[in-house]
């Protein structure tokens, strides 16, 4: 395949125009695939697409709520309209933010907040693979990469309880839509990373919490976006075809399973 196994593929990744689905969207194009860049940030979708066109990437940019169903269908048809074919979906897009407590306590975080995070963080992935796993069964072949956090296996402090409840489902979504779609070909698998640091929103939330991470890993280091592209990468091509309901966790050995 000349280094690009993903060659005649089209990917969608979600949350795309920041951070880390920015850095998954430029590997894959780099593997060969055409890449529909999702994001709500329509501006940053749109500079990261041109970005990998002048690379020489084919990729174009979808304005995407994946909280919306509405929004997700329209973001699958705009690919298959652009590239006739679904083959990766990199469920990336997340709410990641911390909120302020009385006195601490887990029980002040606002309902219309904890809802919005299981909206997007959970909901979401489940409107994405609705949405192109039909196209992925007609051709007997597809690749679901679900993004999680290798924070779910620690627990986390009461700020960010919406945010690791709602990643901790991503595992169990993963082990029960590979056991749904396998029969037809299609491949589930859960990329759990560390805290990355990586230019958009919470980046400058990791940056304070260094020192600490850094003690936790057996690989006493920042993470940075390259340290989990090619997770990725090897999950969407063809050497893990007989991968599937998989959860990796990519964050320097602090978290050991």
């Amino acid at each position: 395949m000349d280094g690009h196994p993903l060659q005649g593929r089209c990917a969608i990744v979600t949350g795309a125009g920041h951070g880390l689905g920015r850095a998954f969207a430029a590997r894959l194009a780099a593997d060969g695939a055409q890449v529909v860049v999702a994001d709500l940030d329509r501006a940053a979708g749109e500079a990261a697409a041109a970005e990998l066109g002048a690379a020489g990437a084919s990729a174009i940019a979808l304005a995407t709520d994946v909280g919306d169903p509405a929004s997700v269908e329209a973001m699958v048809a705009g690919a298959l309209g652009a590239f006739g074919r679904v083959d990766i979906l990199v469920n990336n897009a997340a709410v990641f933010q911390r909120v302020p407590l009385v006195d601490g306590d887990f029980a002040s975080i606002p309902l219309e907040h904890f809802e919005h995070v299981l909206r997007v963080n959970v909901i979401g992935m489940w409107l994405c693979a609705r949405a192109v796993v039909p196209d992925m069964r007609r051709r007997a072949y597809g690749k679901v990469i679900n993004l999680s956090s290798a924070t779910v296996f620690k627990g986390a402090a009461s700020t960010l309880l919406q945010y690791v409840t709602a990643k901790s489902a991503v595992l169990g979504f993963t082990r029960s839509l590979a056991r749904a779609v396998g029969p037809d070909g299609i491949r589930v698998n859960c990329v759990a990373p560390g805290r990355t640091d990586a230019a958009g929103p919470g980046a400058a939330d990791a940056a304070a919490a260094r020192p600490e991470r850094l003690r936790e890993r057996a690989i006493a280091r920042v993470e940075v976006p390259a340290d989990v592209v090619g997770t990725v990468s090897f999950l969407a091509g063809p050497d893990s075809d007989f991968i599937t309901g998989q959860t990796i966790v990519v964050d320097g050995g602090a978290v050991m399973h």
